[in-house]
């Protein structure tokens, strides 16, 4: 384990204060993974009232995507949507599409990112057809696609998932890209490190060519 840095402020630290952190940092997708396996176990029986626990729709909205074909980042993106279910449920969508950003392309983060309640926000009261202000948005067709066929028919106590091993190593490629070579967000590179510049919101199309890994 590289020695630690002794800085007290930023300000004071040194190139070669930095040039340690990012060897420590850099390369730690495994560790990343690890992590996001770690979170989706936790969904295991918190049921939430709902007919299956998280673990298990996550479980089930990734084997529909996977069996109808769907690309594999997107099969990744199914299984992950709502790992923010217990840690930030009132902006679980904005949590998993954080996690997934630097790993896969504008369009599959958009889709995580836009959260949709068009297929039960009429049961509770609310405009189901809020959705519509995303229209336009180039992530908001497969965004569509996504709550219709897989998030929302997976609910079924009867469906048989495919386990939680199956998609790990999907995950694992997935996470072990180069951070932002899928996409292109905004970012500064220094030391093999790179950093997001464009934090909130959906990455801005036409920005930068996205690099390629």
């Amino acid at each position: 384990m590289t020695e630690a840095t002794n800085f007290r402020t930023m300000d004071e630290s040194t190139t070669e204060d930095w040039q340690r952190v990012a060897q420590s940092a850099s390369g730690d997708s495994a560790g990343l993974a690890d992590l996001v396996l770690a979170m989706l176990e936790r969904l295991r029986g918190s049921s939430l009232c709902m007919p299956v626990d998280p673990y298990e729709h996550s479980l089930q909205t990734a084997t529909r995507a996977f069996k109808d074909g769907a690309d594999e980042e997107i099969v990744v993106c199914a299984l992950l949507h709502d790992i923010g279910d217990l840690a930030a449920p009132q902006n679980h969508a904005e949590f998993a599409a954080a996690i997934l950003r630097p790993y896969v392309s504008d369009e599959a983060h958009g889709v995580v990112q836009i959260f949709q309640g068009y297929h039960y926000f009429g049961q509770v009261g609310v405009d189901r057809n809020l959705r519509d202000r995303f229209r336009g948005h180039p992530s908001f067709p497969r965004a569509a696609e996504f709550c219709a066929k897989w998030d929302q028919t997976a609910f079924d106590k009867d469906y048989e998932s495919m386990p939680l091993s199956a998609f790990e190593p999907m995950l694992r490629r997935v996470f072990g890209r180069q951070p932002y070579a899928s996409n292109q967000t905004p970012c500064a590179e220094f030391m093999g490190f790179r950093v997001n510049l464009a934090p909130g919101g959906t990455a801005p199309l036409g920005t930068r060519p996205a690099r390629r890994a």
